[in-house]
């Protein structure tokens, strides 16, 4: 049985290794490009490391699935697999900025289980469970409860024409906490027209599904996780009641981006 609070308590130590490594908190960082403005630093090395150890010993049936290491098929083969991202918001990471968090989803046959995430920048812990809901630093969590479109939180630096009636709110680099900020009724939509992986938003979804928001890929289906490409075509995780005209929305943008 896997012991939750041993979870926790590791992913709240990895926290701390990247803090021990973050430019905020006044420490010099190493930052790599995997390729082109794709940059990786010291800091998500060291936590990717850490988590793929620690995890491993704390439950070895379980396959990896990670940012920071090369995917293997045989790492992910079982019906149980670890979606790791050791520090979502790398950009917020290296810049000093509090955006950014390690999220870690544990999966069952293609559905999260478990989900945390650890924003120590922010001062921010996030879990859930399938069917037990989702808390932030313990406060159960819970999705607004907007009827429209229009009008809706959107975490965004700036918006297109056509979205002029949604309403800018803080947008960390993290898309794993712009979604936490839909769970916990902070914002009201977070949509995405661009190939995401897995370990981007299988925590979050979670945390935010929990919360009784919709979840869905750009075109409204369910995500699944561990296939065989670890994508999904964009991200939408909104209010529910308006979850129908968002996918709408975005069919019309899609057609017109085609």
């Amino acid at each position: 049985m896997l012991d939750r609070n041993r979870l926790e308590s590791l992913i709240r130590a990895a926290g701390a290794i990247a803090m021990a490594h973050w430019p905020g908190a006044g420490h010099a960082l190493d930052v790599f490009e995997k390729g082109p403005n794709n940059p990786v630093s010291a800091g998500d090395l060291a936590v990717d490391a850490f988590l793929r150890e620690e995890l491993g010993k704390l439950l070895p049936a379980a396959g990896w699935l990670s940012e920071e290491t090369a995917d293997r098929p045989e790492q992910r083969k079982g019906d149980l697999i670890w979606l790791v991202d050791p520090i979502d918001g790398t950009r917020d990471f290296i810049h000093g900025r509090c955006g950014w968090a390690i999220s870690v989803a544990l999966v069952s046959c293609g559905r999260p289980l478990l989900a945390m995430m650890d924003a120590p920048a922010r001062g921010e812990f996030w879990k859930a469970e399938a069917g037990r809901g989702s808390f932030r630093n313990g406060r159960r969590l819970a999705t607004s409860t907007r009827t429209d479109l229009s009008g809706a939180r959107v975490p965004a630096r700036h918006l297109p024409p056509e979205d002029s009636d949604l309403v800018m709110v803080d947008q960390p680099n993290s898309i794993a906490l712009r979604m936490a900020m839909v769970a916990a009724g902070e914002a009201d939509l977070l949509a995405t027209l661009r190939w995401g992986y897995e370990w981007d938003i299988a925590a979050a979804a979670l945390i935010a599904r929990e919360a009784g928001a919709a979840v869905s890929d750009a075109f409204g289906e369910k995500l699944n996780y561990n296939k065989h490409d670890p994508r999904a075509f964009g991200i939408l995780c909104c209010a529910p009641a308006i979850h129908t005209a968002a996918v709408e929305r975005l069919a019309d943008r899609a057609r017109r981006l085609a």
